[in-house]
């Protein structure tokens, strides 16, 4: 089985959404592209656009550029982007072991990843209270932070001058 760092390696931001691509699904999937592509057109109806879109050649050819090269060969249909409900409908279509066991592995990850995102977020807001309430602690603290940063660079500096032989 996939383990987190597999699959969130595997999870991008496109068009403002989470998703991850049809070749990488296959690829966990443990079948080739064309099988879980025909699978999905089998069943369209499935797979609205907020589940799954296909990528413009324009997407693509920055996605390839991202990679620095291409793995996947020449290709005659622009990959799939499936979103977490996408990959979650894919255990519908797709029914072997394997598929059920890698989709609660991706679920379970995209579960992670948004509950990381909201501890942040819940950071961020008690961050922007101390702010509010106590600004003289949160101004104390950034001049420290700022002073630890002028130290550090200080150290990191070139030494100039005579050298002691």
């Amino acid at each position: 089985m996939p383990n987190l760092a597999t699959i969130d390696n595997k999870i991008f931001m496109l068009r403002n959404q989470k998703v991850m691509f049809d070749f990488d699904l296959a690829l966990l999937y443990e079948i080739e592209t064309k099988r879980l592509k025909e699978a999905v057109r089998r069943n369209i109806e499935r797979f609205p656009e907020d589940f799954m879109f296909e990528l413009t050649k324009e997407e693509f050819d920055n996605l390839r550029t991202q990679f620095a090269t291409s793995s996947y060969g020449g290709t005659r249909y622009m990959p799939f982007a499936f979103t977490e409900q996408g990959v979650a409908m894919l255990s519908s279509v797709l029914k072997s072991a394997k598929a059920i066991e890698v989709n609660i592995a991706i679920i379970r990850t995209f579960v992670t990843l948004r509950n990381s995102i909201l501890s942040l977020e819940e950071i961020s807001k008690r961050v922007t209270d101390v702010e509010k309430r106590f600004p003289e602690i949160y101004n104390a603290l950034n001049y420290l932070m700022d002073t630890d940063k002028k130290s550090i660079e200080q150290t990191e500096r070139i030494k100039i001058g005579y050298k002691k032989i």
